[in-house]
């Protein structure tokens, strides 16, 4: 029996979303305290959100298929999320 690749892209996709919403907010607690910690948090989402979308690219160029393109972006997400939530709960 073959699985729908889709069942799974979306379950991941709701994972990373439940991850991101905890990252939002956990920036949102640095930037509202104001100051340098702020302003370097803010300068450091910019250019990681950046970076992430350009290292993105290469990796979606050998994706054989649409779910596999999805997957490929989930996955790659998923670890630059994973990073911030581990640096930001050490703050």
């Amino acid at each position: 029996m073959t699985t729908n690749p889709w069942l799974r892209i979306g379950v991941n996709a709701l994972w990373l979303t439940v991850a991101a919403s905890s990252v939002i907010a956990l920036r949102a607690i640095v930037l509202a305290k104001g100051g340098a910690p702020a302003r370097k948090e803010g300068r450091r989402m910019v250019s990681e959100k950046i970076a992430a979308a350009l290292t993105l690219v290469p990796k979606l160029a050998s994706s054989r298929s649409a779910p596999e393109a999805v997957a490929t972006t989930l996955k790659h997400y998923r670890r630059k999320v994973r990073a911030n939530r581990k640096r930001l709960t050490k703050q």
